[in-house]
């Protein structure tokens, strides 16, 4: 059984807008060096949230079900 390019990516928006929806953010950690005097350094662990909002999460599992429509009508 052969997949329809079209299919596979609305298959994949589906999934990254599920994904979109149960985290609403990416979260990372970024290591900033605080003080910097000759040989003594010190640096300090911070956390920064990427934000995705639920419209962008709907807006993709909607635009995924449209690729799969569009992609099976042919």
């Amino acid at each position: 059984m052969r997949m329809n390019p079209i299919t596979l990516v609305g298959i994949v928006l589906i999934v990254l807008g599920i994904v979109a929806f149960a985290y609403q953010g990416i979260t990372y950690t970024s290591r900033e060096t605080v003080i910097d005097i000759g040989p003594i350094k010190a640096t300090a662990d911070t956390q920064k949230t990427i934000p995705l909002p639920p419209i962008l999460g709907g807006l993709m599992f909607v635009g995924g079900i449209a690729l799969i429509v569009v992609g099976n009508r042919k």
